[in-house]
């Protein structure tokens, strides 16, 4: 399969720093800060992989799936020079052909799920949270879902329709409208822990945000027993 990032992969990390002025890195990187030594994560759709080097700095047991031969080299020249606890494990796949069924402390999808379709985009989503333990978690960071005021909607869907396409242009990804990640986890059976939003010119452009399975009620848990 082609590598559709080979134009525009290299400097991916150069035009994140530019367009959110550090913002992506730090949404990306943000629900790692609940991590514990020894934790499995896994990362898909990786990138420049920033986020899964601070996971394994942190002593996280890391996997990294990307498509993208472009990526995971320019995650490896990142890792020069690097030790870890646990050394990352690079793999080269499809991640619907990833198959590695609740294993996983936390499954992190940062700014991957955009790249499609939306009902392939479920589909993948559907795929992913299978990845996580029954106790795990699973975090998407992306750009934020409009809300607020009409300025602050209008703001968030320009800054998003801007990034999707260039990204279309040079990727052929696909172009949408900005998914809202939390009613899709709803409806898998996840409910949102925690999110924490990230400013571009004073307002949010992006989000982070970690699910969970629902707990089940007494009477649901005899159901499905």
């Amino acid at each position: 399969m082609a590598d559709k990032y080979k134009i525009i992969g290299p400097v991916y990390d150069f035009l994140s720093t530019i367009y959110s002025g550090r913002q992506i890195h730090k949404c990306k990187t943000a629900m790692n800060a609940d991590l514990k030594s020894g934790d499995k994560i896994l990362f898909a759709g990786v990138g420049h992989g920033r986020d899964a080097i601070d996971a394994a700095e942190r002593g996280a047991q890391v996997t990294v799936v990307d498509l993208s031969q472009t990526m995971l080299n320019n995650l490896q020249k990142n890792l020069k020079g690097k030790h870890f606890k646990y050394p990352i494990r690079l793999v080269h796949s499809d991640i619907l052909k990833f198959d590695e069924t609740a294993q996983y402390d936390q499954v992190v999808a940062n700014f991957f799920l955009n790249v499609f379709p939306e009902p392939f985009m479920r589909q993948v989503m559907e795929h992913l949270v299978t990845l996580v333990k029954a106790d795990g978690h699973f975090v998407v960071g992306d750009f934020h879902f409009p809300k607020g005021n009409v300025f602050t909607k209008a703001f968030q869907n320009a800054y998003w329709y801007i990034a999707v396409f260039t990204f279309t242009v040079f990727a052929k990804n696909a172009f949408h409208k900005i998914y809202n990640y939390p009613k899709h986890l709803q409806e898998m059976g996840f409910s949102i822990e925690k999110t924490q939003s990230f400013n571009v010119l004073g307002l949010p452009a992006l989000w982070s945000m970690k699910a969970s399975r629902k707990a089940l009620t007494k009477p649901q848990q005899e159901t499905a027993a």
